[in-house]
């Protein structure tokens, strides 16, 4: 979990705490599948310095994933007009391509709906606890613990369905061997 310290009092000096988060910002847009992302967090942080009085000076991570998330979705209309997308892309940035470096994890993260997903990278891999990750996604932190609960829920079951069909494979191999 990331530690905050205290926000510093002067304009240029709230903005330094807040470009720290340049890289996480990044990181984000890439993983929800920007052409840009790089792009998306300069922007963010370009929106941030316009609107420095609004961004949370105790923790201004989900102030910043909101708008990122806001220009990803601008983006993808943008990206609408000159291109067909996948229709899992067009229900906006809920459904962040995943990588885990686990073949059976990634593939039973992919099974989940784009909901289900978001909720669980934002924990797990944007160190968001469930509130910051409620503010970032404009939701309340009760709607979003019970979305976690679910997508936590469904995940396990993902898992153990592939576990299941990766034994009962295993099992059919050794009887025909």
């Amino acid at each position: 979990m990331t530690t905050h310290r205290t926000p510093p009092a002067s304009a240029d000096a709230r903005f330094r705490h807040i470009f720290c988060h340049l890289d996480a910002i990044a990181r984000y847009a890439a993983r929800r599948g920007s052409r840009d992302p790089e792009g998306i967090a300069a922007e963010t942080m370009t929106i941030a310095w316009r609107k420095l009085p609004a961004v949370p000076a105790d923790d201004p991570r989900p102030w910043l994933f909101m708008t990122a998330r806001h220009l990803l979705m601008a983006e993808r209309r943008r990206g609408g007009r000159q291109a067909p997308l996948d229709p899992e892309v067009l229900e906006g940035v809920a459904a962040p391509p995943v990588e885990s470096g686990d073949p059976e994890v990634t593939a039973a993260l992919m099974e989940l709906s784009p909901n289900d997903r978001e909720a669980l990278v934002l924990i797990a891999w944007d160190d968001l606890t469930p509130a910051q990750a409620a503010a970032s996604l404009g939701i309340r932190p009760v709607a979003f613990r019970v979305r976690l609960l679910r997508a936590r829920r469904r995940f396990g079951r993902a898992l153990e369905a592939r576990a299941s069909a990766a034994e009962r494979a295993r099992l059919l191999e050794m009887e025909s061997a």
